[in-house]
């Protein structure tokens, strides 16, 4: 009877920890001996297998949150995928685990995510990195750029569904080898778009083609880290882009393209350690 008991409670426990996780938009790994938290938040259909390097640097002193988005790299998707709900999902997560002041790492679109938690949430956050992301990434090649308040997603998300599997690797192959210089990523990284839900991806990216939030930022209270890749450097509208953040510290990396924590990862990790303090 203790036996039957015992699994009984078991039973419900694991019911309960599979429930409570279907309640975020991502699926979360926690790792790291330190008491103070890092959330980390991957970018455009990538794992947070992202962050390995990243992590072996914060384990021993931080607390470490390492999300995957739903949808991304064979996380469950949600039914109606979006990038304020993901945004809320993880402010809600803060809340509930009663994590104090955590710090946001975020790449690319979690870098995005990541300026938007500190902005509507400044009693939540304590820090932000942001990896090579930009307020809104698609006035940088159209000035008169404006946002839609409420954009049609069919035709991007017909576009991810178009191709078949085969034909869709090769696409994310050639387009990864324009953001990565380190050749042994590429394969990992077009594998985890391989497997990430096709309506995610044209949903998502529809909706940060529509992010645009260079004047939200002046709500960001908290010190900012944004560490941008080489090309950026000197250009004008990226510093346009962020005049309204007043608490940043910019640094731009020597080398690489997109993924800089690969194409510079000692400059990379020097950056993240020496904005922490440790």
């Amino acid at each position: 009877m203790k036996k039957i008991t015992f699994f009984l409670i078991a039973i419900i426990a694991f019911a309960t920890i599979s429930f409570s996780q279907t309640n975020y938009p991502f699926k979360v790994s926690i790792t790291g001996d330190g008491k103070t938290p890092i959330i980390l938040i991957p970018g455009f259909s990538c794992s947070g297998d992202v962050w390995k390097e990243t992590l072996k640097v914060l384990e021993p002193k931080y607390k470490c949150y390492t999300l995957t988005m739903a949808g991304f790299a064979g996380v469950k998707p949600d039914t109606a995928p979006n990038i304020k709900n993901w945004i809320s999902g993880i402010a809600k997560y803060i809340e509930d685990e009663k994590l104090v002041k955590p710090i946001i790492i975020g790449h690319s679109i979690g870098g995005v995510m990541s300026e938007i938690l500190a902005a509507d949430y400044p009693n939540l956050i304590s820090k932000i990195i942001v990896v090579d992301a930009v307020p809104c990434l698609f006035a940088l090649s159209d000035s008169t750029y404006k946002a839609y308040e409420h954009p049609d997603c069919s035709f991007m998300v017909n576009y991810y569904k178009f191709y078949d599997t085969d034909k869709f690797r090769a696409s994310q192959k050639l387009a990864v080898t324009g953001l990565v210089k380190d050749s042994t990523k590429i394969d990992m990284i077009t594998e985890w778009a391989v497997n990430s839900d096709r309506k995610t991806l044209g949903e998502i990216f529809c909706q940060f083609r529509n992010t645009d939030i260079r004047s939200k930022i002046s709500q960001i209270v908290c010190p900012a880290l944004i560490l941008l890749e080489p090309s950026f450097k000197g250009n004008a509208a990226i510093n346009k882009q962020y005049e309204n953040l007043k608490t940043a510290k910019f640094e731009y990396a020597n080398k690489g393209l997109h993924f800089i924590m690969y194409d510079d990862t000692d400059w990379y990790l020097k950056e993240i350690s020496s904005f922490l303090g440790n």
